[in-house]
This record gives structure tokens, sequence and C-alpha cells, in this order.
């Protein structure tokens, strides 16, 4: 009887918090069919038509397409960079002992628990100072640096837990050390990869701090975030809601399509390790 009490009390949870989150999107998704009186009208009431004029105005004259293809853009070499930087980091910090080691290890961590906000004006004159502000190339190299702490914390313990013994019978079929890491135990460590990629790819698609401070001139280089934000100015007075929705479900189906086809990846990248 405790049993099943936990487990309908622990469902009935569960089916309130999915109702909290799908709900919100699902409202976002009609409001942009819906005209301005309807959104404003009844919350409930269904659009009266599917009006995708409001998607093509948010794509052409709410300019989201580029926004969008700005966003991939530097999501993609940003996630890239993270990654790639990052399990080379991890993977030394795991499986190397050398002086040091732990310091720069804590100085990953200690990363995990400085507020980006705090560094805003630091990070605008340094990246100013390179001459990378207001470039995609400025924002790239900020969000690597930001996204680091985390995934080099989880990728150590993730490293961590991989068997010596396949390593060490590379070492002896003569393998070198990159390609033992390239070829043998990254493969091994894709899981963890997938999962962080996911994180990560999310984190920096929804960023909207430093895309604002970074890239505070020219629109055509703004990201999604900081248009949407734009959209529900442009028009003065009299805010264009149904493109305001239409954009945000523009924005909001790509990340929502990717966990679902990773969703396997990302639970199993998750729970990797915890049985022994």
């Amino acid at each position: 009887m405790r049993r099943r009490l936990f487990g309908g009390l622990s469902q009935a949870v569960l089916a309130v918090w999915a109702l909290l989150i799908i709900g919100p999107l699902i409202w976002t998704l009609l409001a942009s069919f819906k005209s301005n009186s309807e959104i404003f009208g009844d919350a409930l009431q269904l659009p009266g038509e599917l009006r995708w004029d409001n998607w093509l105005r948010a794509w052409e004259k709410a300019n989201v397409g580029t926004y969008l293809l700005n966003t991939v853009v530097v999501v993609f070499f940003g996630v890239l960079g993270t990654m790639l930087l990052s399990s080379m980091a991890a993977y030394v910090l795991a499986r190397y002992r050398f002086p040091g080691n732990r310091a720069i290890y804590f100085l990953f961590v200690s990363g995990m628990a400085f507020p980006v906000f705090l560094a805003l004006v630091p990070l605008f004159f340094v990246v100013d100072g390179l001459g990378l502000l207001n470039s995609h190339v400025g924002l790239v190299l900020v969000y690597i640096a930001y996204s680091l702490p985390f995934t080099v914390f989880f990728l150590t313990s993730f490293f961590r837990g991989l068997p010596d013994a396949v390593a060490e019978a590379a070492m002896m079929d003569g393998a070198s050390h990159t390609r033992t890491f390239f070829q043998i135990m990254l493969p091994m460590a894709k899981p963890g990869l997938v999962s962080l990629t996911i994180f990560n790819v999310l984190g920096q698609w929804n960023q909207y701090l430093l895309p604002l401070v970074l890239l505070p001139g020219d629109k055509n280089k703004w990201v999604i975030t900081q248009g949407i934000a734009d959209i529900s100015t442009i028009a003065g007075y009299e805010a264009d809601w149904p493109a305001l929705f239409a954009a945000l479900s523009m924005t909001v189906l790509p990340v929502v399509v990717a966990y679902i086809v990773f969703q396997r990846h990302i639970q199993s990248g998750l729970t990797s390790g915890a049985v022994k």
C-alpha cells in the first residue's frame, strides 16, 4: 500500500509538472495562428482559422529567418568548440596525474559559481579590445568560455568511470595518446557527449544577455533571442502579437524536436556509470 501510494503521488506530481510545461507551449503555438483580438479574448479559445500569414510576416518582415540562421551558426560553432576543448581537458584531468591537476580541475569547477552578469562589463572591454565586438566570432568565444566549466566537470567524472584496461591495451598496441583519445576513449564516452551537447545547445540557443551586450549594433547579426525581443516593439504601440508568437513557435519547435529525437541518448548519458 505504501509503495502504491507513493507511486500514485509521484505520477500525479509528474502529471501536474508536465501540464505546467506543455500548456504554455501549446498556447503559444495556438496563439501564433490567432488574431490580436483572439489573443486578448478567451485564453482557451481556438483560432478561428489557421493564419499562416502570421508566420510569413514573422519570417519576412520581422527578419526571423536571418535571426535563426545567425543563431544556428553561432550555436553550432559554440557547441563544437565547447565539446572539443572540454572533452580534451576532461580526459587529461581524469586520466593523467601531474602537478596542478586538482588545482586546474577546481578552477574549472569554480567557474560554475560565477554569475555571467558580473563579468559583462569586463567582457565588453576585452572583446572590444580584441576587435571582436559586434561579431559572431567574439560571441562564439564567449559562449565556449562560459560553457566549459560545467562540461569539463561532467565529462571528467564520466572519463574516470571508463575502464583503464582499454586505454592500456591501445597503448601497448602502439597507439599514441592522441589516437587513443580520439579513436577509442571518445567513442566510449558517446552517451555523455550527446547529453552535454544537447544541454549546451539549449543553453546557448536561449542565451539573451551575452548577445545583447556583445552584438549591440547591426540587426542583421542578431540572434533569435534579440530578434524576438525586438519584434514586440518594432510596431510601436501596435505590437504585432500574432507575429511575435509565430516567431516564438519557430524558436521553440526546433529545440523540442531535437530533444524528442535525442531523449534516449540524454537519459542514457545521465544514468551511464550509475550502476557498475
